[in-house]
């Protein structure tokens, strides 16, 4: 599956967590949440996986962690704030760089309507 297709999947779950749970929970509810929708969709997903960067050929465990990684293809990144901020997007764009991934979706949950606080990023590589 590619990366396109993944993300129909991963926003109609995020969709499906959203209509269930409304905004204003914390970020970490929504992570469970739509871990869970995301598994019972067959998706293989990771949680708060570790992301080293490489300094002066070494790697350093530097406290950077993804939120939800998806097929090892789509990292998702999870919001639960009043918007979405420049500093946001600049750390997805750090996530795909360091991982070489191409491509982050930043969910924001604190919406009314939930497409309106989801961003896609591609990393150009």
């Amino acid at each position: 599956m590619n990366e396109n297709e993944l993300s129909k999947i991963i926003i109609g779950c995020a969709i499906e967590v959203h209509r269930t749970l409304g905004p204003g929970l914390l970020e970490s509810v929504y992570e469970n949440c739509l871990l869970y929708e995301l598994e019972e969709n067959g998706l293989i997903v990771e949680k708060q996986v570790e992301l080293p960067i490489e300094y002066k050929h070494i790697n350093l465990e530097v406290g950077y962690k993804i939120d939800l990684l998806v097929e090892n293809k789509v990292i998702i990144e999870l919001k639960s704030v009043k918007e979405i901020i420049p500093i946001h997007i600049a750390q997805l764009m750090t996530y795909l760089k360091l991982s070489d991934l191409k491509l982050g979706m930043l969910i924001n949950f604190n919406e009314v309507k939930l497409i309106s606080g989801v961003k896609r990023i591609v990393n150009n590589l």
